[in-house]
């Protein structure tokens, strides 16, 4: 057995590993747990990249294993905790809501496979480990703050639509590694104002709100910039 490729693989397994056991914590009615779950889910899609960097590996067999996970853990896993947490309340709406953000996550996956070696220095679409913790963590703040989406008319329905658009649209979200997209003042303080509103709104489960605030500042803060790039001309739609 190859250890130096064994280990970035079982990193990747581990992603969905901790997908199912948020799927299996929602049919039990855990929600709580299954948003945790997702979220720990994203540490070991993280972790995959850096061991294979560590220990100068990388194979088509990895690449593909990841997105499988990924459309496991995030898109799956995430659609179904809305679906439990509010979206049943719907009827076909919720139905239909629930099933987009799947779609979309897949939807996505396949495309970055697809540009991989052509979109650099950013990521076409917001990516859906971020898209589907946004979901997650949100869900683990209504539960924690004993919110119901469902009183809000089609306000969540329309936000998990939103998030899934998002995954396939065209925003450019940037990688942070450097020499990529431009990054303006006002997508910054956005996203600041998105992140200090929802940790005074969440103040009380504070854990939940720092990540919701973290992946909705994040949406917020590539949908900003994109648009003040395109404004600026600086970019092609």
């Amino acid at each position: 057995m190859n250890y130096r490729r064994f280990l970035p693989n079982l990193c990747t397994a581990m992603n969905l590993f901790f997908g199912m056991c948020s799927i299996l914590s929602t049919a039990e009615g855990h929600l709580d747990w299954a948003a945790i779950f997702i979220l720990l889910a994203l540490a070991a899609d993280g972790m995959d990249g850096r061991v294979a960097r560590a220990l100068g590996v990388s194979s088509e067999f990895g690449k593909e294993m990841d997105s499988l996970c990924d459309l496991g853990s995030f898109g799956i896993a995430s659609a179904l905790l809305a679906w439990k947490l509010a979206l049943s309340s719907y009827g076909l709406v919720g139905a239909a809501a629930a099933i987009c953000f799947a779609l979309c996550g897949m939807w996505r996956l396949t495309r970055f496979n697809v540009n991989a070696n052509v979109v650099h220095g950013y990521f076409m679409g917001l990516a859906i480990p971020a898209g589907g913790n946004l979901v997650a963590m949100s869900a683990w703040l209504f539960l924690s703050l004993g919110i119901n989406p469902a009183d809000y008319g089609l306000l969540y329905p329309a936000a998990v639509v939103v998030t899934g658009y998002l995954m396939v649209s065209h925003v450019h979200y940037p990688d942070f590694k450097g020499g990529g997209e431009r990054i303006y003042f006002a997508s910054k303080l956005a996203a600041l104002i998105v992140f200090a509103g929802i940790l005074c709104v969440g103040q009380t489960a504070v854990l939940p709100a720092v990540f919701t605030a973290v992946f909705a500042a994040y949406a917020i803060f590539g949908i900003i910039n994109h648009v003040i790039a395109l404004t600026a001309g600086t970019k092609e739609s």
